[in-house]
């Protein structure tokens, strides 16, 4: 993929007209009006996404991506890269984390080697290695703009890979250690912002650390932003410039994942700040792209409740989440089935002798 290749793909808008069947339909069901919150709002933005007054989401994926960042010989993480490499084995047979979690649930696990510092990829973990790791930002850009179109192609090719398997909702994961930083980095540039007011602990810093830290994002605009550090960035070819001279490949790979959701209109389940950076760029780059998204949790890091509003989305989770690996975001999955039976499966006011509730507006 080129630049002109990529700023050339144009989004076609959701249905719409299917949304405002999908709200219709709620409200008949024998329940108060909004009774279940956002979760009427999440589904009916699934019957637009798909086109379909009656989605369907029971073919499930999750979409892991691993690598490694060359900012991590900074000091940024209390843990060595080979971290890395390790949990995407677990991930590759599902003994990490959200392997565990999901393992008597009905989800497909997809685990990618974008990016891994590794010679070899672990067993059970596909490999689409762009490079080995990206280049510490303090000292040159993370990676060659080859690399970075080469990333964000090959999440495009991964949606369209699980749209042909039949896959209907894909949720994010990602695992890669010092990608809080790569992560804090590019919003910080994108928005012109003080990264003292967005870094967190990540993994877990002391108090030094993460002082360490705010000083290595700030290092990083430095030396690539100069005087315009503090100022927001309009221009997608600066946000692919951004993204390559601070990003990850885990965050690159993750922003095709999004630009594919759009193209090939599967909702994309947000996880935490790594996916929610990832859905922001994405959306900066080809304008649209946040129609096709849905926020699962608001995760702990300083930046993500900013990075929501941003793309105009309410996370439905409110637990302090930090573990990554797109723990949040398969939370969200079994939540959506339940709010999928009663939208498919409830007797509406027609079906019994309950007067039916009025939505009211603010002038009626």
């Amino acid at each position: 993929m080129t630049r002109d290749e990529l700023f050339s793909i144009s989004i076609t808008e959701p249905e719409y007209e299917i949304q405002k069947q999908s709200k219709s339909r709620w409200d008949h069901i024998a329940k108060p009006i909004d009774g279940l919150g956002e979760f009427e709002e999440i589904i009916s933005r699934i019957a637009e996404v798909q086109g379909n007054v009656s989605p369907v989401i029971d073919r499930k994926a999750l979409v892991i991506m691993c690598a490694d960042n060359g900012v991590f010989e900074e000091g940024v993480s209390q843990t060595s890269q080979k971290v890395t490499r390790d949990v995407a084995e677990l991930m590759g047979d599902r003994h990490s984390s959200v392997g565990i979690m999901s393992r008597n649930y009905p989800l497909d696990i997809f685990v990618y080697d974008i990016g891994i510092n590794s010679e070899d990829t672990p067993m059970g973990v596909i490999d689409v290695k762009v490079r080995r790791g990206t280049e510490n930002f303090v000292k040159k850009p993370a990676m060659e703009e080859e690399e970075c179109l080469r990333a964000i192609q090959t999440g495009i090719e991964i949606v369209e890979d699980m749209r042909n398997r039949g896959y209907n909702i894909i949720a994010t994961g990602e695992m890669g250690i010092g990608n809080t930083t790569t992560s804090t980095a590019v919003f910080s540039a994108l928005k012109g912002l003080d990264p003292k007011d967005y870094t967190g602990k990540g993994a877990g810093l002391s108090d030094s650390g993460l002082m360490n830290k705010i000083q290595v994002i700030e290092r990083g605009l430095t030396l690539h932003r100069g005087d315009k550090k503090r100022q927001e960035i309009t221009s997608r070819e600066d946000v692919l410039e951004v993204l390559r001279c601070l990003g990850g490949l885990d965050i690159a790979g993750l922003t095709g994942v999004f630009i594919g959701g759009a193209i090939y209109h599967i909702p994309i389940v947000i996880d935490g700040v790594i996916s929610a950076i990832a859905g922001l760029v994405s959306e900066m780059l080809i304008p649209g792209c946040r129609d096709y998204m849905l926020a699962s949790h608001m995760g702990r890091e300083k930046s993500m409740e900013t990075i929501l509003k941003e793309l105009s989305l309410k996370p439905v989770i409110h637990g302090d989440l930090a573990l990554g690996e797109g723990t949040g975001a398969i939370l969200l999955l079994p939540m959506l089935d339940m709010a999928m039976s009663l939208y498919k499966n409830a007797v509406s006011f027609g079906d019994t002798e309950i007067d039916q509730y009025e939505r009211f507006t603010d002038e009626s």
